[in-house]
């Protein structure tokens, strides 16, 4: 989630967490920051979706036949990741770009079964790749990379999705029921980075933080943004030392000189690392409608994080961050304040005043898979405004059960391109129009159509009737 200005419906960057900062002293006249969908602080990875790329078939309540297999993502900066559908009855949205997100803020989150899913992504394709060894295990006779992929895509849906759904190939159904009865509770993987928090505030003169660096890789680089280089603001470690380089547990701070004017910084980390199995994956910005996705596999990839800082030199100096709360239905707001006067803001219709060195969450509740638009507002033209979509529960809650949505697990072949899985089979033409774009050549196809009517209409109209006083009827 970013500070953004309000742009009515538009889907904007519906990260798990982030910040918008200001010192409220600087902000009188100054308009709020425009969200870009690519500069979340959310933190991690991300990626968009390339396909479905390793599949075989399933049937939902013995009626519905769909794609069933692993897709593939381009992460940014370089990578590949390999993940699995956790939202059986949502679509994927074409070239839909996805964020990782830890499953508090998933539809995992609640999800008493969550752990068994990390264990079967765990056990089996594609990290398991000695597939005589899993078809001995499951008591299958032989499994292709085709038929595993689809038979591990089924047992998962049986947990996140809690439908009835089967292999069409009976190898595949083997392995689906096998990792079913074998799977057990696994803890949520550690994030690839993540900066906690993601925005602090202080006086200058001082050490603004800690930020504790959260990550699985061995290293990461540290690079402060320009302004911080221009107003003099080094980023150190506990020691008061300038540091390049963190790893896991870190701290690190903003070093702001005596004197600085009131202002902000920010700094990036940046690590090479493969994500952990077991992430989930959600889409964002134009694509928070876009099926999640749960991690089986990662090459080397590129994950970065971002942190801001904030500085005045008097009166109350706010840090505003965001986060979904899918236990709550809603998105937790925390306003902290450490200046050396109260902080009064709105926010959600209610007036708060949290005093020097304060801090308060407010839970503002929001509707299931609607978009919304959360503005906080305080003296001297202090505005920050979070918009995204909570996606919290998977379709199949919302609709009542299979049958009641056209069921779908991969994009548009049309649209996406690449290896839809080999073999298309008879997919009852459900698979060729999923996602939020396979719509769009039909409504162009209308529209035009409507157009050239409407022409047609008028062309006529006019041999018909005669024009009256110099005007066309």
């Amino acid at each position: 989630m970013i500070s953004v200005r309000g742009r009515g419906t538009a889907r904007l960057a519906a990260a798990a967490v982030a910040t918008g900062l200001l010192a409220a002293g600087a902000l009188a006249g100054a308009g709020t920051a425009v969200a870009d969908e690519n500069n979340s602080q959310q933190g991690g990875a991300k990626a968009t979706l390339s396909g479905l790329k390793i599949s075989d078939f399933a049937v939902i309540d013995g009626k519905k036949k769909v794609g069933a297999g692993l897709f593939e993502m381009e992460v940014d900066g370089g990578g590949t990741l390999k993940t699995y559908c956790i939202d059986i009855y949502r679509p994927t949205q074409s070239k839909a770009r996805y964020e990782e997100v830890p499953w508090k803020s998933s539809l995992l989150q609640g999800n008493s079964d969550a752990g068994k899913i990390h264990w079967i992504l765990q056990n089996s394709y594609p990290q398991v790749n000695d597939l005589a060894a899993l078809a001995s295990k499951a008591g299958a006779d032989t499994l292709t990379e085709k038929t595993a992929a689809a038979g591990t895509q089924v047992a998962i849906w049986r947990f996140s999705d809690k439908v009835k759904v089967e292999a069409v190939d009976s190898n595949a159904e083997k392995l689906a029921d096998y990792l079913e009865k074998s799977a057990q509770d696994l803890a949520e993987p550690q994030s690839s980075l993540v900066l906690d928090p993601p925005a602090v505030s202080g006086k200058a003169g001082e050490k603004l933080g800690p930020i504790t660096v959260r990550t699985n890789a061995e290293s990461a680089t540290v690079t402060p943004g320009t302004e911080a280089a221009n107003a003099g603001v080094k980023i150190v470690g506990k020691d008061g030392q300038e540091v390049t380089s963190v790893k896991n547990g870190d701290q690190i701070f903003f070093d702001v000189p005596a004197g600085a004017e009131d202002g902000t910084a920010s700094l990036s980390v940046q690590a090479a690392t493969a994500v952990p199995v077991g992430r989930v994956f959600t889409g964002f910005g134009q694509h928070a409608e876009s099926q999640t996705q749960i991690l089986a596999g990662s090459s080397e990839s590129t994950v970065t994080a971002t942190a801001t800082a904030t500085w005045a030199t008097k009166g109350p100096i706010p840090a505003v961050t965001a986060e979904k709360n899918c236990v709550k239905g809603g998105v937790d707001v925390t306003a902290t304040n450490e200046g050396d006067e109260p902080f009064s803001f709105s926010l959600a219709g209610k007036e708060y005043e949290i005093p020097a060195g304060g801090s308060e969450t407010v839970t503002v509740p929001v509707e299931e898979d609607q978009p919304y638009e959360i503005t906080i507002t305080g003296p001297n033209g202090f505005k920050e405004t979070f918009t995204g979509t909570l996606d919290c529960k998977t379709d199949s809650s919302e609709t009542g059960g299979p049958g009641t949505e056209e069921p779908s697990s991969e994009p548009s072949p049309a649209t996406v391109g690449g290896d839809t899985g080999g073999d298309t089979g008879d997919t009852d033409g459900n698979l060729a129009e999923t996602g939020s774009n396979s719509s769009t050549p039909i409504i162009a196809g209308v529209a035009i159509a409507l157009v050239l009517l409407g022409g047609a209409a008028v062309f006529f109209l006019r041999k018909r009737k005669p024009a009256a006083n110099g005007t066309d009827d």
